[in-house]
């Protein structure tokens, strides 16, 4: 196999214009026939190289002198420690280990071996190792890491550990995970473990590649890091320090194409534990200080980077918890990640190519303080029965991914795309990443986060849903901003597919369609775009014909933008530490009408995606590039705020009193009637579960109010549906002393219910009387929002 090229640390080299092989290997029963015929030749005196059960077509395993530098085992150790050397051909696991002469035989040798602090495993070059597993015991300390690296000559290719699937099954025969297998299913494992480097290996984990395993559990990893928290001992650490994994290649490593609850792949990061979250202590159990850079990834299952996921059964029904505001998260969404301090942190990911992911390709969890930047994905979800995204972060916090480039996604309906705003994010952007022609669409977006900006992407030919799903409320509104998105309208599902349940703002972002024959579809529900505001944007048609489903915008534009570049002709295969590449050809020409009309908002940052400062001139351009036209703004203030931007109709029930005939008690207490008229569609009210229709809530104007128009919505989120099927709208009558039905309804609430026709009604209180249920839903009422208001002079 060819040594797979080294991707160099600067963001701008020279540029590459090929495209990377699909590779497709043989079967061992294949290669076995290869070899009996090489035997055979070696029978007549013709020579015979080394052969490895995985080795096929593809990537050469040499290299000469002038293609790759001096493996780090051929300079000194500069950390004080010992050397140990390894020769899968002529080495001893009798001799001492210490020199190339005295070099071990087998990785057998060094797993039993404790390691101390600077110490090394060298891995001589162009050796193979079939069949076994590098798990050296140990940890090193600061400053002083243990290293797994190559050494010998430079002209070799990778030392190569070729596994073959013969890893520990990590299942009892019940189906739970077992405590002492788990974990250990890399072709390099560490288990508890910490300071280490690895570097300058190649790594396959797979007996048969060519044929998809489809039944049992199976479990593959190339490296696999892991803290098993049932195995530390009192008083060990529980938060493992420094890992550097860099330059080495990782291919052929296959699962199960359906979900077993545990996540494997080319390098992973893992926490474990057989019991509840709950039973193990809070602020540890996490990694640190963690750089995984200049790698290539090449069919691999699930994943070519998966991190921190922490599988103390998250799914049971008692591991589900409110927050402080009252909002219900299931375990799996893993707010206890956060309220318990979990977070693996000080983590970066960069310059890696990943190719032909069975799953998703980097899935990345539980971490804070996270730089994911100039990554290349080349296919994802190619075998995987089920959802996943190419990049993207769950329930993490602090972390930014940008210069990633994604193409080759699969046709999905749910998920799929290259980028995914998940659950449980705080203070998440998604900046300056270039995805081209992935069929699911951009960008999938659930829920239950805090802080979610997307901006100065570029997207060409995503063709599926640009913004897909919104599961869940959030805890503040999300930012578009300044995204150029570049499709085909006859081919593109939607912008949107579900609706919108908490605020959302587009501000200054390119909708580029480029059918001639078929307009932009927008959303596919009746009121999809419900929280969203647009502000600035630029919609452009090259048909001519605008949608009658584009959003209000009343300081948006129509017109062409006039990129530097064809946008038929865009850039593919530059090279992602060119990215920048890219998004120059959609940079506006001097004569753009998109110059200086768009909106400045501090969720914009400070640059654009070529760098340029923001901004120069009267305003921010539209789009993902700033034009360096006029006098630079060095302080921009937000003076014309897009959040004010809302319903200014005076809401007569705002902040009134609410008595409700049934409070749920749950949620700390929180899910009480005034939420009702708070005016924040992310708090809620609901009924006790043992509530009995009709279900009445009175709000007291405290004087005679009139009012032409009521509006209702009820709370969704992931798992929870609209519950109301009829309701009645009553006046208080003062004379009378009884309640006086006005309007009724026998088709539900649902979102955003505006409910008129009855004239104008006066009264000093009114009450909204739910009478019925849906006949499919189980659960009692949970609302929103009451909103009251008077229209008509």
């Amino acid at each position: 196999m060819r040594p797979v090229p080294i991707r160099p640390a600067d963001t701008e080299p020279s540029p590459v214009n090929e495209a990377a092989p699909t590779l497709n290997w043989p079967s061992v029963r294949a290669l076995r026939a290869v070899l009996t015929a090489l035997l055979a030749a070696v029978l007549v005196g013709s020579f015979v190289p080394a052969a490895h059960a995985v080795a096929a077509p593809g990537p050469a395993r040499t290299a000469t002198a002038a293609a790759l530098p001096s493996w780090p085992g051929n300079s000194p150790n500069t950390t004080g420690g010992t050397d140990y050397f390894i020769d899968a051909t002529k080495g001893s696991d009798n001799a001492a280990g210490t020199s190339p002469k005295t070099a071990w035989r087998t990785l057998d040798k060094a797993n039993s071996t404790t390691f101390a602090p600077g110490d090394r495993i060298l891995l001589k070059a162009g050796e193979e190792w079939q069949d076994e597993q590098l798990w050296p015991k140990g940890s090193g300390s600061a400053g002083k890491p243990i290293t797994i690296s190559a050494y010998g000559d430079p002209s070799a290719g990778r030392p190569y550990i070729a596994t073959n699937g013969n890893v520990p099954n990590p299942f009892n025969a019940d189906g739970t995970k077992n405590p002492e297998t788990v974990g250990r299913t890399g072709s390099i494992v560490l288990r508890n473990q910490q300071y280490w480097d690895i570097n300058n290996v190649e790594l396959s984990n797979d007996d048969d590649f060519a044929t998809n395993i489809t039944a049992g559990t199976y479990v593959r990893d190339g490296i696999m890091v892991s803290i098993n928290a049932d195995l530390l001992k009192a008083g060990e650490d529980n938060i493992m320090d420094h890992f550097r994994i860099s330059d080495v290649y990782v291919h052929n490593i296959d699962g199960p194409s359906y979900w077993q609850k545990i996540h494997y792949g080319a390098v992973d990061f893992q926490v474990f534990g057989s019991k509840s979250y709950k039973d193990y202590g809070t602020g540890g159990y996490y990694f640190k200080n963690v750089r995984i850079e200049n790698n290539t990834f090449e069919n691999v299952e699930l994943h070519a980077i998966q991190f921190a996921f922490n599988w103390f059964y998250d799914r049971t029904a008692d591991s589900g918890q409110y927050d402080e505001s009252g909002k219900w998260h299931e375990g799996w969404e893993q707010l206890w990640v956060r309220t318990r301090d979990l977070y693996s942190r000080d983590v970066y990911i960069g310059h890696n190519y990943a190719e032909s992911i069975g799953q998703g390709a980097i899935q990345l969890a539980n971490t804070k303080n996270m730089t994911v930047e100039y990554n290349e994905v080349n296919g994802y979800l190619k075998r995987y029965d089920a959802v996943s995204c190419a990049l993207y972060l769950w329930a993490g916090a602090d972390s930014v991914m940008q210069f990633n480039e994604v193409y080759g996604g699969p046709n999905n309906e749910y998920d799929g795309t290259p980028w995914d705003l998940e659950y449980t994010n705080f203070n998440v952007t998604y900046q300056f990443n270039y995805s081209h022609d992935n069929a699911a669409g951009w960008m999938a977006y659930m829920g239950n986060s805090s802080n979610s900006i997307a901006r100065y992407n570029l997207s060409v030919n995503d063709d599926g849903v640009l913004v897909k799903n919104m599961l869940s409320t959030n805890y503040s509104p999300t930012y578009f901003t300044n995204n150029t998105f570049v499709y085909d309208g006859a081919d593109l599902d939607y912008v949107h597919d579900e609706t919108f349940l908490s605020r959302v703002y587009f501000l200054n972002n390119i909708f580029y369609n480029t059918s001639k024959t078929t307009a932009t579809p927008w959303y596919r529900r009746t009121g999809a775009l419900r929280q969203a505001v647009f502000s600035n944007n630029d919609y452009y048609e090259a048909g001519g014909t605008h949608s009658s489903q584009e959003p209000a915008d009343p300081k948006g534009l129509r017109a062409d933008p006039r990129f530097v570049g064809d946008p038929a002709k865009y850039v593919t295969g530059a090279g992602v530490d060119r990215i920048r590449k890219a998004a120059a050809h959609f940079a506006l020409r001097d004569d753009s009408p998109l110059i200086d009309t768009g909106r400045y908002n501090p969720h914009l940052g400070t640059k654009d995606f070529l760098g340029t400062q923001i901004y120069y001139g009267d305003a921010p351009e539209i789009g993902v590039a700033e034009k360096r036209i006029g006098t630079q703004v060095t302080s921009p203030v937000d003076d014309d705020p897009i959040e004010e931007e809302a319903d200014n109709r005076v809401d007569l029930a705002l902040g009134k009193p609410v008595t409700a005939s049934s409070t749920h008690p749950g949620a700390n207490g929180t899910l009480t009637a005034d939420k009702l008229t708070d005016g924040d569609l992310t708090t809620r009210w609901a009924a006790a579960d043992d509530a009995t229709y009709p279900i009445t809530l009175d709000i007291d104007f405290g004087a005679d109010t009139t009012f032409d128009e009521v509006y209702l919505d009820e709370y969704t989120d992931s798992g929870t549906n609209p519950r109301v099927q009829s309701f009645e709208l009553q006046r208080w009558d003062a004379g009378t002393g009884r309640w006086v039905t006005f309007a009724s309804r026998d088709t539900g609430i649902g979102h955003d219910l505006t409910v008129t026709g009855f004239g104008s009604v006066t009264a000093s209180r009114l009450r909204v009387a739910l009478t019925g249920q849906i006949a499919t839903e189980q659960y009692t009422p949970t609302m929103t929002e009451i909103a009251v208001y008077h229209t008509t002079a």
